[in-house]
């Protein structure tokens, strides 16, 4: 079976899910974007409003930011990257996920890194670098580490967009410009 048929196949299942309470309330599960051959797949935290919507993940204005900083680097999220996230339905409020809504998603999470293959993951902000790396770890501290994750897959931890949103200097050292270091070091890895 095609990559692009076990995804479709997960998607279904996935939205077909009521594991947890977030199944009630979304509008749409938010499973993927991008480039299911990418050699870069990027986990985000969960569905906002926007993207709960519009079942696409990172379109809201965090996401604006996030393709913006994948260009100013010289790739592309549709061809480079394979997006999704830690739970697949909006918490309540943009609330973080529960760690019991994210084990009830995992097994479509680790499916997605199953089916896809990537060369590196990009853990990106907090929630998501907890998922895979313990829940003791600053952001701040870890970033711009490598790791072994999932299948012995490396990963890298990436800030949040939504955290970029409140930091707008891209000052060398600033989170922006240590991003598009992150980012430029993802795109030599994967070359």
């Amino acid at each position: 079976m095609l990559k692009e048929e076990e995804l479709e196949k997960l998607k279904n299942d996935c939205n077909d899910c009521h594991r947890c309470s977030l199944g009630a309330t979304r509008n749409n599960i938010v499973f993927s974007d991008g480039n299911p051959n990418a050699k870069i797949l990027l986990i985000g935290e969960a569905p906002g409003a926007d993207e709960d919507a519009t079942g696409i993940p990172f379109i809201g204005r965090a996401g604006k930011l996030l393709t913006k900083l994948i260009e100013d680097c010289g790739m592309t999220r549709k061809e480079d990257f394979y997006i999704c996230n830690t739970v697949k339905c909006r918490p309540p409020e943009n609330r973080v996920p529960t760690d019991e809504e994210k084990e009830l998603c995992k097994n479509f999470l680790l499916e997605q890194i199953k089916t896809v293959q990537p060369k590196v993951i990009v853990l990106c902000g907090a929630t998501s670098a907890k998922s895979f790396l313990g829940n003791k770890i600053k952001i701040s501290q870890i970033r711009g580490n490598w790791y072994k994750v999932f299948d012995n897959i490396d990963a890298t931890v990436i800030f949040h967009p939504s955290y970029l949103l409140r930091n707008h200097s891209e000052a060398e050292g600033s989170p922006r410009w240590l991003t598009k270091q992150d980012l430029y070091k993802i795109k030599d890895f994967v070359s």
